[in-house]
């Protein structure tokens, strides 16, 4: 399949079948979360600062915050639930996203 060149970054529902649209390594430049039907909730209070949400993550929708704390993304979060699936404390809630 030949490489197609793209002068913009589409939107994912704007994207011809199979068209690779980037080159490896691109990832941080691209949102790719917009598409979610769910997203993480983080319960500080509980959280024991593990960061297994983080090591886990297979997007690294999360960072290191403030605190020790982990912060989600939502610019890359797909709202998988594996970090919820993960935490050993179970102090992360997927939470449906409002219309």
């Amino acid at each position: 399949m030949a490489k197609k060149k793209v002068d913009a970054v589409l939107a994912w529902r704007d994207l011809e079948l199979g068209m690779a649209i980037t080159d490896p390594g691109s990832s941080a430049q691209l949102k790719t979360g917009d598409w979610r039907s769910q997203h993480p909730v983080v319960d500080h209070e509980k959280c024991i600062k593990c960061g297994l949400c983080w090591i886990y993550c297979p997007d690294m929708a999360y960072s290191p915050g403030k605190e020790g704390y982990y912060d989600w993304n939502g610019d890359y979060c797909k709202g998988c639930g594996i970090c919820a699936s993960e935490c050993p404390k179970g102090v992360i809630t997927m939470v449906m996203e409002e219309e």
